[in-house]
């Protein structure tokens, strides 16, 4: 994609990687707005990095999307790159009883938001030039972890919905892009000290240069080996990580 002159949306922009893209583009001269439901932490990346904007949203909440939509439209009508980036992530429990409000929080975050979300601006970024919907997926759609069942779920219906859309919008002006990124140091599971996990700064270092590239789909090096394990040797590789995932979180 272009990774200059660009007018950009981002959800969950106010920490983690989100925040790691709106600043990365905002040095490169882009004019970045983000939203997240926490109205400090929007504050603190504004205030770091001048001339960004920020809008309080809520992607489980439709009437909220709709009306941030209208908002940013009408502001920024030269809106051509939408990243749906928020997301939750908590343990489950999926050999047992799952807890209904983790499930539908989740289902409603990582996966009816997003698609809510492009709805409500695709024909915004329809009528501009060189324009981009990103979805920040996982790994874990690729192979799942079973303690986090249902966000890898998410995930993985994500990437369905996401090919589907790419297909459907190949000939509209309009690039669809899927971010996968592998553990990384975030608040998600508590997650900004794990040694194991790669640090912030260098995936937002090698996903910017990915994206630079006409790539689909943006891997950095440690995420490639969980995208090519659909196939005869699936069971096995999903197997050994969660003996892995189960040794570093616990049985939960």
């Amino acid at each position: 994609m272009k990774l200059t002159g660009n007018t950009i949306f981002i959800t969950g922009g106010g920490s983690g990687i989100g925040r790691g893209l709106a600043e990365a583009f905002h040095k490169l001269g882009n004019k970045v707005i983000i939203s997240g439901r926490r109205r400090a932490n929007l504050d603190e990346v504004v205030a770091t990095n001048p001339d960004m904007e920020a809008v309080e949203l809520d992607v489980a909440d439709p009437t909220s999307i709709l009306a941030v939509a209208a908002r940013v439209i009408a502001d920024h009508p030269g809106l051509n790159v939408l990243i749906n980036n928020a997301g939750v992530m908590l343990p489950d429990r999926a050999a047992g009883l799952i807890d209904d409000k983790l499930l539908v929080d989740t289902v409603t975050t990582n996966l009816v938001g997003p698609i809510r979300m492009t709805s409500a601006l695709i024909e915004q970024l329809k009528g501009n030039d060189d324009s981009v919907i990103a979805y920040t997926s996982s790994a874990l759609g690729f192979v799942p972890m079973a303690l986090t069942a249902v966000y890898s779920a998410t995930k993985a219906a994500l990437h369905s919905y996401v090919l589907s859309q790419r297909f459907l919008l190949k000939d509209a002006g309009v690039r669809v892009l899927e971010i996968a990124p592998p553990w990384v140091r975030t608040d998600l599971m508590n997650s900004r000290e794990a040694e194991l996990a790669m640090p912030l700064e260098q995936f937002i270092a090698e996903t910017m240069a990915v994206l630079a590239t006409d790539a689909d789909e943006i891997l950095v090096e440690g995420a490639k080996a969980f995208r090519g394990n659909p196939g005869p040797n699936e069971h096995g590789l999903v197997n050994g990580f969660n003996q892995q995932a189960m040794s570093l979180f616990g049985a939960g």
